[in-house]
């Protein structure tokens, strides 16, 4: 959906015209984000989407490039020589240059191949790199910021790789590097700086300044072209980072948005209105006849119900086959993503069932990357209980058999009394003893490292949902992102969502991200609330959603949690 064409906002040249006439094989694309085999956000969920099909389009010319990180590499990336002549020259160049460069295949959908910067390695030139980068860009990045830091690393780096890449070609390439964020943006300027024969793509998944002004509870929306933009990022010390994104903004040839919504953001507060828009695609016919996505959601509840059955071991008096699975995920912002009117509508909900006697049980995930320095041992203790409970059912179902088989070969009716001895009755009641239990099942899966000051748990604790046989709304925060690999709860984001009956994804600043997307896609009942305090109600209906904006706060969580019950009184 095109807006409007503009060359880039800087005199920097360095690329030539390009004949419109030139063989695609001649050309090679460099897609680079931090979030490349690295699983931050929502970032890492789009590119892994799209790479089988651009995989498919590009061929042999299409790689991905970001940080090295040693623990998803260990699971993720098949390390391989580079098959590109110039590009295993390059390697070898910034390997021999005090680097440490990584070349392999992704193993996702697609196989693409990825480039991964060891950042850590080369922080000896840090310092060196943040003095350039002030003397040549005017940006200054203090110490104490890490994050910024690595981006300055990251950034030096992949221009590094570009540019040697361009020199080590034999003819003049046809390069296309496509920047995601505001973390892999400084390579983008630097190539610009440089002048480098490379034509750039921005493209800003939601702004960084639109997120820290949401979140201090400014009314967003209505006073887009109010806010002093330099203030408001310096008020908030993340004005470096903002000249960052904003830089890569301007110096790009073609800037892109993933939404409408951030494009009219970005032309705000960003400066530029963007070239294109790209929404995030959904491979939507992979799953296309009803009855494999209704075979696909009772296996995938099944694993859900197991990992419960776990979970609650000692504290099980609830029917699985009357629970609903809700569900909330994404990046941890408290305010933004709506955990806190999502927590504030459950405590609401667990009141309204327990004055009707309801029957029915409602376990809401909240799926949000916190910091952890484990897994909660009643966590994984519950997990191995719930095994242990199964292996003694299995060696008294085949003990049982046998005895059952034997009496029926001899033709004899067998006498069910005599089928389960001593032996098995024994076993089986040490089975039950295990699982005793002298505490509540545990609100979080894992041992958070700033557990005293944990919004989520913090609210937790004020509206009292603590899993409690009283309970009929039960909640587990999974401060952690989904993998198959998971000791714990071993799934994907697609077959989790895929298990559950309804997403909630109460907004406030919501650039349409793919998270919530994605449960369309896997037909789970989603609602999308887009929280604009604003005079009037207004309801539009979206392909992919509903948008809401709500007149009052209290409206809008009453519409929550009534929706959701509505959906509880259907499943009776």
């Amino acid at each position: 959906m095109p807006l409007a064409r503009s060359l880039s906002f800087t005199s920097l040249s360095g690329l030539e015209e390009w004949d419109e006439e030139f063989d695609r094989e001649d050309a090679v694309l460099f897609e680079i984000a931090w979030e490349v085999a690295n699983k931050v956000g929502g970032i890492y969920t789009v590119i892994q989407t799209k790479a089988r099909l651009t995989c498919e389009e590009w061929g042999e010319n299409y790689f991905l490039v970001g940080p090295y990180m040693e623990s998803s590499v260990r699971t993720q990336v098949e390390l391989i020589e580079p098959c590109n002549a110039a590009l295993r020259r390059t390697i070898d160049k910034m390997n021999s240059s005090g680097c440490k460069v990584y070349f392999g295949r992704w193993l996702i959908e697609g196989s693409p191949y990825v480039i991964l910067l060891d950042v850590g390695f080369t922080a000896w030139s840090l310092d060196r790199w943040k003095s350039e980068l002030w003397e040549n860009c005017g940006i200054g990045v203090p110490w104490f910021d890490r994050e910024a830091n690595d981006a300055v690393l990251f950034g030096f780096l992949t221009a590094w790789l570009l540019g040697e890449v361009c020199t080590q070609c034999d003819e003049p390439p046809h390069i296309v590097a496509h920047f995601h964020e505001w973390l892999a943006g400084l390579g983008l300027v630097l190539c610009r700086q440089r002048q480098l024969p490379v034509a750039t793509i921005f493209t800003t998944h939601a702004t960084l300044l639109g997120r820290y002004l949401c979140a201090g509870n400014v009314d967003f929306y209505n006073n887009l072209a109010e806010f002093n933009v330099d203030k408001e990022a310096g008020d908030r010390q993340i004005y470096h980072r903002y000249c960052l994104e904003r830089a890569a903004v301007r110096c790009a040839h073609v800037f892109t948005t993933v939404s409408q919504i951030t494009a009219i953001e970005a032309e705000h507060l960003l400066k530029r209105k963007p070239d294109i828009v790209t929404p995030n695609g959904l491979n939507v016919k992979k799953f296309s006849a009803m009855h494999e996505f209704q075979n696909l959601h009772a296996q995938s509840k099944a694993r859900i119900q197991e990992f419960v059955r776990g979970h609650f071991y000692g504290h099980l008096d609830f029917n699985l086959d009357k629970t609903v699975f809700l569900f909330i995920a994404g990046r941890y912002e408290f305010s933004n993503k709506g955990a806190d009117i999502f927590l504030e509508a459950l405590a609401r909900l667990n009141y309204l069932l327990r004055v009707n006697h309801s029957d029915v049980t409602v376990i809401a995930f909240f799926i949000m990357p916190a910091r952890t320095n484990n897994f909660n041992v009643e966590t994984l203790k519950g997990q191995a209980v719930r095994k242990q409970l199964w292996d003694t059912a299995q060696t008294v179902k085949e003990r049982f058999g046998k005895k059952l088989y034997e009496s029926l070969l001899v033709g004899q009716l067998p006498d069910v009394s005599k089928m389960l001895d001593k032996e098995d009755f024994t076993m089986m009641k040490r089975a039950i003893f295990a699982t005793q239990r002298q505490c509540l099942p545990p609100v979080c899966s894992h041992n958070m490292l700033e557990d005293s000051s944990d919004p989520i748990l913090n609210c937790i604790r004020r509206i009292g949902l603590f899993n409690t046989a009283q309970d009929r709304v039960k909640v587990i925060f999974h401060p952690e992102f989904l993998s198959s690999t998971s000791p714990l709860l071993p799934m994907d984001y697609e077959e989790f969502v895929r298990g559950c009956h309804l997403g909630v994804f109460p907004s406030y600043y919501e650039p349409w991200g793919y998270t919530p997307g994605k449960t369309t896609h896997t037909m789970c009942v989603c609602i999308y609330i887009y929280m604009y305090i604003c005079a009037g109600v207004y309801m539009h209906i979206h392909a992919s959603g509903v948008y809401i904006p709500f007149k009052s706060l209290v409206k809008f969580m009453l519409y929550i949690y009534l929706f959701i019950y509505f959906i509880l009184y259907l499943s009776k």
